[in-house]
């Protein structure tokens, strides 16, 4: 890697050696995120009732409390009737 030459100045020692370093850093990184890539654990899927759904919506101000309490009697019923025909 003498670049057709004999020698080699400071300048070309220098660059070859920050060129090594940035080689290894590299190649480091690549492998530690592929690492910790396919040693990742899924996350399990989120099962939140519908009540506690409709309560963060609330607790978020996206509905008010009339339609709370609406919507909260609505999944807390039976089921009869709860179908449009």
């Amino acid at each position: 890697m003498y670049f057709n030459r004999h020698d080699m100045s400071g300048w070309d020692w220098f660059a070859m050696s920050i060129s090594t370093v940035l080689l290894w850093a590299l190649l480091i990184t690549v492998a530690v995120l592929l690492f910790r890539t396919l040693n990742r654990t899924p996350e399990p899927p989120r099962t939140e009732s519908p009540e506690g759904l409709l309560a963060e919506r609330f607790a978020r101000g996206e509905i008010d409390e009339d339609e709370y309490r609406r919507r909260l009697t609505v999944l807390r019923a039976d089921g009869v009737g709860l179908t449009k025909r």
